[in-house]
């Protein structure tokens, strides 16, 4: 779009938005990096790929100062059981060919979609508190509870461990032995090959995830492909193109390294991209022959006061989210050493915004979504535009030792921010959930 025409809808002064073309240019090489701000949207792939367009305009992809794709160290893959790439049978593969399903994976929407069905007969999981951390956790709850058998793996009981029939104790990273071969930052720490050396011995009967997995293949059959149940056997077949032993790694316990060169431009040896064209699509025949627009296409999102002026009047805010950095996802605030730095949760408001309804920094508030409201402390922010505010996600648990109690992941009280966050309408390609961009309004909680 023109700039004066995504003024309106962006908020950003069409000049702005000159200036910042004209700074990525005149300031080359640039890299681009992104996470969940920009993939927890309904139109997460598009707005992705316009940005990717724009970054390969500049000409720093896989060039000096850009994205550079680092020579690696040899190495077979971990996995010996991933589904193979188009894979069919995969959840979700029918509605959307091109996202997670066409890699092995399963977006928490179609799981849940699934296991309400009745699809869905077993299920194992390792750590992930999936009713705090996706979208709709009251589906979620639904959802496991429907599975008729559910095993969680984790380090303590969490609402998704509550769900499960049998909860399996599991190592912390400090108690387990793991193979980790290049760590990605830069080509310097791409070489380094290490086998972490556990610095405490495990508490009661926990076993590493590996462990877990290894026996759980050999019981069900699936031993010989999972190297006889044999974690080192397993870890040697990894290092075996890499020309480093096991007992190297053993003996270096900070590391291995294997002499790397950097490569650049590598699209010019190999004869393009993993693309139809092998050149940079800015029209994409992939996209097209699934039916998606081939140009990068902005889509408004599905619940927000320009597409739905029917919930503008009860729901005037746009509310965004993210996590707060003293915790770990949905993990940690039972540890004194870093609630008592954030004890409560907070949603972020401007000034205005707050002043306009009464709400003094520290007071308790409501956050209404049109499915719900869960509660949170008032932070006042400036440089948030006046219509947005930003709440936090992964509050459930208590501390005692600070006195702090905790929060129900459902119903009256909560303050888990995902229970009044949708799943649905989700990206059309990756079946991304809109938990960045939903309508709410906020109140102040009297008698708090």
């Amino acid at each position: 779009m023109a700039p004066d025409i995504a003024e309106p809808i962006t908020g950003v002064p069409a000049a702005q938005a000159e200036a910042a073309a004209r700074t990525l240019w005149e300031s080359r090489p640039v890299a681009f990096y992104t996470w969940s701000g920009l993939e927890q949207h309904s139109n997460a792939t598009q707005a992705v790929r316009a940005i990717d367009v724009l970054y390969a305009l500049t000409g720093c992809l896989d060039a000096p100062g850009g994205n550079v794709l680092f020579a690696s160290v040899p190495a077979n893959p971990a996995a010996p059981m991933v589904a193979p790439e188009g894979d069919a049978g995969t959840i979700g593969a029918a509605d959307r060919p091109l996202g997670p399903a066409r890699f092995g994976f399963v977006t928490g929407s179609d799981l849940y979609r699934a296991a309400l069905a009745g699809q869905v007969h077993a299920l194992v999981t390792f750590g992930a508190n999936l009713v705090m951390a996706h979208g709709d956790s009251a589906r979620g709850r639904d959802a496991l509870a429907a599975i008729d058998f559910v095993v969680h793996a984790d380090l303590f009981m969490n609402p998704t461990a509550e769900l499960a029939d049998i909860v399996l104790p599991v190592t912390s990273a400090f108690e387990a032995e793991a193979l980790r071969i290049g760590f990605e930052t830069s080509q310097d720490a791409q070489s380094l090959v290490q086998l972490r050396t556990p610095v405490a011995a495990p508490r009661g009967e926990a076993r590493s995830d590996l462990q877990i997995i290894f026996a759980l293949a050999e019981r069900l059959g699936l031993g010989e492909q999972f190297f006889g149940g044999d974690i080192d056997a397993a870890f040697r077949h990894q290092l075996e193109p890499s020309g480093i032993t096991l007992e190297q790694l053993r003996d270096n316990p900070a590391g291995v390294r294997v002499p790397l060169i950097t490569g650049y431009r590598k699209y010019r040896e190999t004869g393009g991209f993993r693309a139809p064209t092998r050149k940079i699509e800015l029209y994409s025949e992939t996209l097209h022959a699934a039916g998606q627009p081939p140009l990068p296409a902005f889509a408004e999102p599905e619940t927000s006061p320009r597409s739905r002026p029917d919930l503008a009047g009860r729901f005037p805010l746009i509310l965004t989210c993210a996590k707060s950095l003293w915790f770990c996802e949905s993990q940690d605030r039972g540890i004194a050493g870093l609630r008592k730095s954030a004890p409560d949760p907070q949603v972020e408001i401007h000034p205005d915004t707050a002043l306009a309804r009464s709400i003094a920094a520290g007071e308790w508030v409501s956050i209404a979504t049109p499915t719900g409201a869960v509660r949170a402390r008032a932070k006042l922010n400036a440089n948030l535009d006046p219509s947005v505010v930003c709440g936090q996600h992964g509050w459930w648990q208590a501390c005692p030792e600070l006195g702090l109690a905790g929060y129900p992941p459902y119903g009256p009280g909560s303050a888990n921010l995902n229970l009044v966050l949708p799943q649905e309408p989700s990206d059309p390609i990756s079946g991304s959930s809109p938990l960045r961009a939903s309508v709410c309004e906020v109140t102040l909680l009297h008698g708090e």
